[in-house]
């Protein structure tokens, strides 16, 4: 076990996706972030943003029933709500998760988000880009990209979440 990323590090990565959305262009944006850790990654992205004069709306997506791994539901059976309450139709979203690795997190979250209306542009934005896709997802705005070995496992604990700020690299060397 390794610790990846600390607290500051953390920060910085944030900092660094709010200034690439920045950067992006001008016009309203809605920021999304997936449920469990993706919206606390948005939250904080959000109160970057909040700093700027950016027309800003901010929701929460639960993907729960939307994963193609219900297995997950067995060991984590908790299901939320999504929070969106704004229109999705013609909107610019920018989605957002702590970790990107597979893809599949993101595939559930696109089908969820088109129960809620057609957006005009859907952008990605993650904390932690480890690679290894198993779909062709790329993300467009990264906080911080980690070289990782395909069994590893990158856990990320928020503040909000789970009491403290990290990343942890678990080897399965």
């Amino acid at each position: 076990m390794a610790i990846l990323l600390n607290e500051e590090e953390i920060a910085e990565a944030v900092d660094r996706l709010a200034d690439q959305i920045m950067a992006s262009g001008e016009g309203p944006v809605c920021i999304v972030g997936i449920r469990s850790r993706g919206d606390e990654v948005a939250e904080r992205v959000c109160n970057r943003l909040a700093e700027t004069d950016r027309e800003l709306q901010y929701g929460v997506l639960d993907i729960s029933l939307y994963r193609d791994d219900l297995e997950h539901l067995k060991q984590n059976p908790k299901l939320q709500s999504s929070e969106i309450s704004f229109p999705m139709d013609g909107a610019h979203v920018i989605l957002v998760d702590d970790v990107l690795f597979t893809g599949r997190t993101i595939r559930a979250a696109l089908d969820a988000l088109t129960d809620y209306g057609r957006p005009q542009k859907v952008e990605l934005a993650v904390l932690i880009d480890r690679g290894w896709r198993e779909l062709p997802i790329e993300p467009t705005y990264v906080g911080k990209v980690l070289e990782t070995k395909r069994l590893d496992r990158v856990v990320v604990n928020l503040q909000g979440t789970d009491g403290e700020d990290s990343v942890i690299l678990e080897s399965n060397d």
